[in-house]
């Protein structure tokens, strides 16, 4: 039975574009997801923010509560002044409000660094959002670009594979059995073209009786070193 070699090629053609693009579909979900981490670390840079400035005003709220129990307890200490019978008593209650008032500046000074650094805080919250706005802007572009970009390719695709179903049923099934066997064996890569006396895929010089046979193209020649089929690549003008 005669070969047709430019069947062959053009399926070996066809199932080498068809997996470059399945390729391609396979790293998509990849880059999709990298974005959405990209989109996700963005949004979680301003939570933290917002997780930090919760944090401030909680603290800040604390200290300006146990600045109010602290005057409550001068206020009282304050009254009691009037109430002591000796000096002993009242030097004692002097000391007692001297340093609650000296806590109570201690703690108002912290009040404030809590009260600046919420200042910073907002800011922080506010350029995050921002960032994040623009960022996410960006990206949505992107991922509409490469989910585009997937449609096309599944287009193409489902095209070629029609291709290549129209072109198997117009190759012998022994052919086109023996052509996927060794296919699958030889990572894609069945045929493969002689140039310059050599094997293209394993660069094994082929023996002269063989070139001659190959020239003629009536019968399946294998490489006698990787094995591929071997064909006769035709010099152009």
């Amino acid at each position: 039975m005669d070969v047709d070699f430019e069947k062959l090629i053009k399926l070996q053609r066809l199932d080498t574009e068809i997996r470059h693009i399945s390729a391609l579909l396979d790293n998509i979900p990849t880059q999709l997801a990298e974005i959405n981490q990209q989109i996700n670390d963005s949004a979680q840079i301003i939570e933290q923010a917002k997780e930090n400035f919760a944090l401030n005003q909680k603290r800040r709220k604390s200290l300006e509560d146990e600045v109010n129990d602290i005057k409550v307890k001068i206020s009282k200490y304050k009254i009691q002044l009037n109430e002591v019978k000796t000096n002993r008593e009242y030097t004692s209650l002097l000391k007692e409000i001297e340093e609650a008032q000296q806590k109570i500046d201690q703690l108002e000074e912290e009040i404030i660094s809590y009260m600046l650094s919420s200042d910073d805080i907002e800011i922080e919250i506010k350029e995050a959002t921002e960032k994040h706005r623009q960022e996410e802007a960006m990206l949505s572009k992107e991922k509409a670009t490469i989910n585009k970009k997937k449609q096309e390719l599944e287009k193409e695709i489902e095209k070629l594979t029609q291709e290549k179903e129209k072109l198997l049923d117009q190759i012998p099934p022994s052919q086109a059995k023996l052509y996927n066997d060794l296919s699958k064996k030889k990572n894609g890569i069945a045929l493969s073209p002689v140039k310059d006396e050599f094997c293209s895929m394993c660069h094994m010089r082929v023996r002269p009786q063989i070139l001659n046979e190959l020239k003629v193209e009536k019968e399946i020649i294998f490489c006698e070193n990787c094995g591929r089929i071997l064909y006769w690549l035709k010099k152009t003008a």
